[in-house]
């Protein structure tokens, strides 16, 4: 469910707190805001937005502590800060569910997690349909779409059936494969980091990864916000990053995120 500015736009101000404010006055003990990485010059051929992954080689991606959550366990949506290397925040993305579905669905819930930039545009548009990830279906796995800008697919993550082991195929706009995604046999966090490895179509090189980041003890059992590194070559396509940065998501959802009943 989207939230409507006053021109009936989604207000994704109410979720990333609006643009930057330039030479913002600050005072004793207030912190500074996070600086936001400066738009690139535009990229031929690159969907708007995406100049920033022209450019980059590895995210941070932070999921917001929701207060609410880690205090009485009501599911809230997901938002996460996503920077470069230096700490320049790229992106802000927030999660668009309803509160019936989240207690529902749970982890397994479908949904739709929007991507702006620091211009306040959403740039990028995360679709997961309600799916089975049980390796008894097969036939019904779970499949994320990748649009950018919103409307325009660029691209999808799907997963692979295993009896065992986490893997997924991301496909570009016309549903080609292009790289892999190959998990651990255990994905448990704990006291250590877990990676994802981003392999070629043959699955002899590796070329990237989607690391699940160990984020301490009190973080991780108290809450479900997660932390993660994504690193991917530098001349991939900026369409591919963004279906990188999709299967992030999918895997914090499928694999990081707590279950139980919670709104």
């Amino acid at each position: 469910m989207e939230m409507k500015g006053a021109q009936g736009q989604p207000d994704y101000g109410l979720y990333a707190g609006g643009p930057p404010v330039q030479n913002q006055p600050m005072g004793p003990g207030v912190p500074s805001p996070a600086a936001w990485m400066p738009l690139p010059p535009a990229v031929a051929n690159c969907p708007p937005g995406l100049e920033y992954l022209s450019q980059i080689d590895q995210l941070l991606i932070h999921q917001q502590i929701e207060l609410l959550e880690a205090l009485i366990g009501f599911e809230t949506n997901n938002k996460y800060e996503i920077k470069n290397s230096m700490g320049q925040r790229v992106y802000f993305a927030a999660e668009q569910t309803d509160c019936c579905t989240r207690y529902w669905c749970g982890v397994a819930r479908p949904f739709t997690i929007a991507i702006i930039d620091n211009a306040g545009r959403e740039v990028i548009r995360l679709t997961r349909p309600f799916r089975c990830s049980a390796c008894c279906f097969p036939c019904c796995l779970q499949k994320l779409e990748v649009q950018a800008p919103p409307g325009n697919v660029v691209g999808y993550v799907k997963q692979n059936w295993h009896p065992c082991l986490p893997r997924f195929t991301l496909l570009n706009e016309r549903e080609e494969e292009v790289l892999k995604v190959h998990g651990p046999f255990c994905v448990c966090s704990c006291c250590s980091d877990v990676d994802f490895e981003l392999k070629s179509l043959d699955g002899d090189n590796v070329v990237g990864k989607i690391c699940k980041q160990w984020s301490g003890f009190v973080r991780e059992y108290f809450t479900d916000a997660d932390n993660f590194g994504v690193q991917f070559p530098m001349d991939l396509d900026v369409k591919m990053k963004a279906v990188v940065l999709g299967a992030c998501f999918l895997i914090d959802f499928m694999f990081f995120e707590k279950s139980g009943n919670r709104l």
